[in-house]
């Protein structure tokens, strides 16, 4: 049973045996106080004890009664009277909360189930706050995300329309402009397409309905793959990819194609701000236990503040940071390779000093083969 029932029973058994003692407290002063009446008040009140000789039994036990019942009642008042009061102000603290201010809190200086219930309620107003301030972020996220993708889906779309206006004009001195009017029209069509696909695989990843398909696969072999396809791209703009590996294999339980697009995303990041000529470096490491994947390279310093933007969707570096020979992504690179390992139960670092940038992928121990294991043992 959830810690909130308990409270809540508890309350009630408080409330419960507090009214139950009132009760019984004002029963006995009652009784106490109507049997001093009936001994010495005609006594004592000689005009009352006159009265009272003249009236009958019938109608003398009427006026104890009565009398009975306005003592207890006035008592029992009494003593609940606090209680009453808290149980008040609990129900108008509520009441205003309920109405949509969260910003009001209950009183919470009694120290006993009522205090534990007066505190419970602010808590949940607290954590109302919380919720909507969540929902509205998320509404500020989802203007931000239709703002982002409309601005650069409509850039390269509006190049490709322009270019085949011109075409379509018959626009162009020779053949040559020609060929270039189509070369320019295929790469912004091509980086429309890069844009689509890193939206669609966000959005994918996202949407909590994916889960890894794990296999076991030698990291260092799949790593090997995939610098030999990338050499050629980091070559026509003066880089060298080098990798550094283990000399024993290095297995691990992982989605082939999702940890395939999480390091080429590294890749293409470390081939856009990387200084040119220069090299990238791509390290496989078993630590601990952990399989680590890192890619390094060497650009201009970022601040701080930069270094936390840079996991966030949509964000970009600053334009005199990227090559202008490489077309801009939609800033969704870094994003979709943290998703990639959260999926994985990993995580992903950035390791940043005077320009060195290293982004490390971090598998857990789970996601490990028994022959790395085993070799480490040895």
């Amino acid at each position: 049973m959830s810690s909130g029932w308990l409270s809540a029973l508890n309350w009630r058994k408080s409330i419960r045996l507090k009214m139950f003692g009132a009760i019984l407290l004002s029963f006995t002063l009652t009784v106490m106080l109507t049997a001093a009446i009936q001994t010495y008040l005609t006594r004592v009140t000689s005009v009352i004890g006159y009265y009272m000789s003249f009236l009958s039994d019938t109608a003398g036990d009427l006026l104890f009664l009565a009398f009975f019942v306005c003592s207890f009642l006035f008592l029992f008042f009494l003593f609940m009277r606090n209680i009453v009061h808290n149980m008040r102000s609990l129900a108008d603290g509520l009441m205003s909360i309920a109405n949509g201010d969260l910003d009001f809190r209950v009183p919470t200086s009694r120290q006993d189930e009522l205090g534990i219930v007066a505190r419970n309620i602010n808590y949940m107003a607290e954590q109302l706050q919380v919720t909507i301030a969540k929902q509205r972020k998320l509404e500020e996220s989802k203007m931000e995300l239709i703002t982002n993708v409309s601005h650069d889906l409509r850039t390269p779309l509006t190049s490709v329309i322009g270019y085949l206006n011109l075409l379509q004009q018959d626009d162009y001195d020779d053949l040559t402009e020609h060929k270039r009017y189509i070369r320019n029209a295929l790469n912004k069509s091509q980086q429309l397409k890069k844009l689509i696909d890193d939206l669609f695989e966000y959005t994918r990843l996202t949407s909590g309905g994916i889960m890894p398909q794990l296999s076991a696969v030698d990291l260092g072999a799949l790593l090997e793959q995939i610098v030999t396809e990338f050499e050629p791209i980091a070559g026509e703009f003066g880089l060298k990819v080098k990798l550094e590996r283990e000399e024993d294999p290095v297995i691990a339980h992982v989605d082939v194609k999702m940890l395939v697009r999480a390091v080429d995303n590294l890749l293409m990041n470390a081939l856009k701000f990387s200084i040119k000529p220069g090299e990238i470096i791509v390290r496989l490491t078993l630590r601990e236990n952990r399989i680590v994947v890192a890619v390094d390279n060497w650009g201009e310093p970022i601040t701080t503040e930069q270094e936390s933007l840079l996991f966030d969707r949509f964000y970009k570096a600053e334009p005199s940071r990227t090559d202008s020979g490489i077309a801009p992504g939609a800033g969704l690179g870094l994003s979709i390779s943290r998703t990639i390992m959260e999926l994985h139960g990993g995580c992903i670092h950035l390791y940043h000093r005077d320009g060195h940038y290293s982004f490390c992928l971090e598998l857990p121990p789970d996601r490990v083969g028994d022959k790395n294991t085993n070799h480490i043992n040895n």
